[in-house]
């Protein structure tokens, strides 16, 4: 798409639902004799992640997909000393960074579902061939371990947060003009924990008791609405971040951005394909019926945060709560609203251009509620986290009659589910057996590893890491790049990266054919001169929990 055509788009009040992520991994150190070991493991594996930084400045926070806590700092002030060694990654435009104690992975912008469960899993390939580089080189005994998981058991959260792109009017709908529009985007999260749930053994955080939940966040969540994102979590985040020219690279006090940027903290980590197509997807279909202003106000619920609780500890699926209008639904007879409506919406033409694969995505939501209601967890459990954590814990329940649900050895065996150790994991086990339902192939996964998506800005940012390399980057940002004089010149330069929709290979691809100087590349992308006095690229951002 190109940035006319994207423009035009964003005119007439739509725009395609781009999709970025990060994700928070739970890492550390075996055999050490310390309990504390979160920051060291998290160095370790970074520095075994290869990428592009910007040492010389200080290294440019946030991600499409993220933005930090210090709200009220300004631009030109904020240093983070939280965030280290962010690193962009020049095979997908993704990125690495530690953060508040953890590694943290970032997906390049991608336009479908299915290329961001792709992409998602070509990180997580990265992480654990990082994973055992480390491990080569540690002494016997010793071991690091990476956990795509949310929580370590003890009532601290890391986050997985998924981004996607609005038109500034409908992020100003949601936040700011329509409480009903904002309602039913709460309504959708909390039910969607019956697929976009991970598990977990026990409560935390002063909830009530459980055996099993459906959701690993579920019990971080204490308002229905904020902008933190490290304390009393709120369902839905209300932080104005588009990363499309509204960073330090437009200056404090600039006019916002004609994009919108929602910032969705409420989703676990995933390792099916299934949860992660079902939650990315979805979430696309009823942001863009939010956008445009075709919502049903009587799928709202009238206590978000209760029925979040209620429905979240029983994985059976038989709790009610109740609605704005006074009905009492069960998790799965909510979702079934929201679906039907999804359903007439892409039917009528709704996702043309917006949602990439929108019939698809409405037959697997279609298709996985109907075997929730008839509580068919058997035909899911290759398709959703909270089903097959499940199925592995009874299977050791009943293998072992010592074992209970308040066991130790059953939170062990629920952080190993996560691990990404490719030989210990159980994911991987089950994966490795073809339990797991395979919805992106292994040579789409693969092509992340080494390819940037073609359709988005990533797509340049790539191109651009590979022929600057470290040398001459001088600092990095989702929405913008800045570079080091050439020989002989007195000023760097500074490249907008404002449309994320734009900068595609279809777009700039010639740019970069044949033996491209980098300098005769900016020059023809529009590049600005940058003798650096406006200080340092540094964006408000920090730690994504």
């Amino acid at each position: 798409m190109t940035m006319k055509r994207t423009v035009t788009t964003a005119v007439l009040g739509r725009v395609p639902k781009l999709l970025g992520s990060d994700v928070e991994l739970g890492n550390f150190l075996l055999g050490t004799g310390h309990t504390d070991t979160a920051e060291a493991a998290a160095r370790l594996l970074l520095h075994a992640i290869k990428g592009v930084s910007a040492e010389r400045r200080p290294p440019a926070y946030g991600a499409w997909g993220t933005y930090g806590a210090h709200e009220s700092s300004p631009p030109s002030a904020f240093v983070n000393p939280e965030e280290w060694g962010r690193r962009y990654l020049p095979e997908m435009g993704g990125a690495a960074y530690l953060d508040l104690g953890h590694a943290e992975m970032c997906t390049p912008e991608v336009t479908s579902a299915g290329d961001f469960v792709a992409a998602r899993h070509a990180l997580l390939r990265v992480a654990q061939r990082a994973q055992a580089a480390v491990n080569a080189t540690l002494p016997a005994g010793r071991k690091l371990e990476v956990l795509a998981n949310n929580s370590d058991g003890l009532s601290h959260s890391f986050g997985s947060h998924t981004s996607v792109l609005l038109t500034r009017r409908a992020w100003e709908n949601l936040f700011e003009r329509r409480l009903h529009h904002l309602l039913y985007l709460a309504a959708f999260q909390v039910s969607s924990i019956v697929f976009s749930g991970s598990g977990k053994v026990g409560a935390e955080n002063g909830a009530p008791a459980v055996d099993f939940q459906l959701t690993a966040r579920g019990d971080f969540f204490q308002q229905l609405l904020g902008v933190q994102t490290t304390y009393r979590r709120p369902i839905v985040n209300a932080r104005d971040e588009a990363l499309s020219g509204s960073s330090a690279w437009a200056g404090a006090g600039a006019a916002r951005p004609a994009y919108g940027r929602l910032h969705v903290i409420f989703f676990d980590s995933h390792l099916c394909e299934g949860s992660m197509l079902l939650t990315a997807g979805a979430t696309q279909i009823v942001l863009a019926m939010i956008e445009a202003e075709h919502i049903d106000p009587g799928l709202m619920l009238d206590e978000p945060l209760e029925a979040l609780v209620r429905w979240g500890h029983d994985p059976d699926l038989r709790t009610r709560a109740r609605t704005a209008a006074g009905r009492q639904l069960t998790a799965v007879e909510l979702q079934q609203g929201f679906l039907d409506h999804a359903a007439r919406f892409v039917a009528d033409g709704g996702c043309e251009g917006i949602v990439p694969g929108a019939d698809e995505i409405v037959a697997l939501w279609a298709d996985t509620l109907a075997k929730l209601r008839r509580r068919d967890f058997a035909a899911l459990t290759g398709r959703l986290d909270w089903v097959l954590k499940r199925h592995a814990l009874e299977r050791a329940l009943a293998r072992h009659p010592s074992l209970t649900w308040r066991s130790p050895a059953m939170k062990v065996l629920d952080h190993r589910y996560a691990s990404l150790d490719a030989d210990e994991g159980l994911y991987w086990a089950y994966r490795r057996a073809g339990v797991v339902e395979r919805l992106v192939t292994d040579e789409d996964i693969a092509r992340f590893e080494v390819e940037p998506p073609a359709d988005t800005r990533a797509w340049t940012r790539a191109m651009l890491l590979r022929l600057a390399g470290a040398e001459r980057t001088d600092g990095l940002d989702w929405d913008g790049m800045r570079f080091t004089p050439a020989p002989g010149r007195w000023a760097g330069r500074r490249l907008d990266l404002a449309d994320p929709l734009g900068f595609t290979r279809a777009a700039v691809g010639h740019l970069f054919a044949g033996t491209p100087v980098l300098d005769d590349v900016l020059d023809a992308l529009g590049a600005t001169a940058d003798d650096g006095r406006d200080g340092p690229v540094v964006v408000v951002g920090q730690s994504i929990h």
